[in-house]
């Protein structure tokens, strides 16, 4: 059933997953965050999807988790928070990076705390230039949670993340871009034509290949170099089987561009 705040379209075999709650920025409520959650995972599944567009309507891409609820207050048996987090904003920031689809976040405004984590685990970043990224919860005196201390630091440095997450300054898009935290800051008009742009490229490629090479990147800086090896020689042995690969190879002998059916 469709879910308040979270508009979804599939076109051109790519999912556009939008959140539209814009008089909270975008702010996640649990049934946002839960809707998203099940429909990456349905896209990771479904072999007629071949890419995922995240992105908000009006001037925020996500200002967080919405906290109205009483976040912050109440009696808590200890674990609560622990287990609130690990089934919630965690399992959001998984459900993105262990999608089977490249995932391409279209930033249209700012993104704060879970809403800048929730960019920065999608496999690309394109911005507004009038987005910015804020490490907000020094400012609530918090912890950086979903994913932040995972995240950033694999960005950027530990240094770099430090700075962001000890001072909570907001980041603007283009310095954003420099730093190498997003891919490219794009005038605000430019935005959905960029991203349609990109995501049709994605829905254009071999699938499994990028499925499988988006796995390898995402586990290399945990591995060591004989594990990452194995790991690179299997996902190429699994690879060689898809329809694509043989697509590809045909292709280069027979001096075509290939046609990829994602499969």
């Amino acid at each position: 059933m469709p879910v308040s705040g979270i508009g979804h379209e599939v076109r051109e075999q790519v999912s556009y997953l939008t959140l539209d709650r814009p008089d909270a920025l975008n702010a996640l409520t649990p049934d946002m965050r839960d809707a998203l959650i099940d429909r990456l995972s349905e896209a990771s599944a479904d072999p007629d999807v071949r890419a995922v567009v995240l992105t908000g309507t009006g001037r925020g891409f996500c200002a967080g988790a919405d906290l109205r609820g009483g976040a912050g207050s109440g009696e808590r048996i200890p674990g609560d928070v622990a287990r609130m987090l690990r089934l919630g904003a965690q399992r959001l920031i998984a459900a993105v990076l262990d999608c089977e689809k490249p995932v391409l976040a279209a930033v249209n405004g700012t993104a704060a705390g879970l809403g800048a984590h929730l960019a920065f685990a999608c496999d690309l970043v394109l911005a507004a230039e009038s987005a910015r990224f804020i490490e907000v919860f020094v400012r609530r005196g918090l912890v950086p949670d979903a994913g932040g201390a995972y995240l950033l630091p694999r960005l950027l440095g530990p240094h770099r993340a430090k700075e962001l997450m000890f001072f909570g300054d907001a980041l603007p898009a283009p310095e954003a871009e420099r730093l190498g935290l997003i891919n490219r800051s794009v005038p605000d008009e430019e935005l959905r034509k960029t991203a349609h742009a990109w995501a049709t490229r994605l829905a254009a490629a071999p699938t499994r290949a990028l499925a499988l090479t988006k796995h390898l990147l995402n586990t290399s800086l945990e591995s060591d170099r004989a594990t990452a090896f194995a790991a690179e020689s299997w996902a190429q042995e699994i690879n060689m089987t898809t329809e694509d690969a043989r697509e590809g190879l045909r292709a280069f002998v027979e001096r075509r561009e290939p046609e990829f059916r994602g499969r």
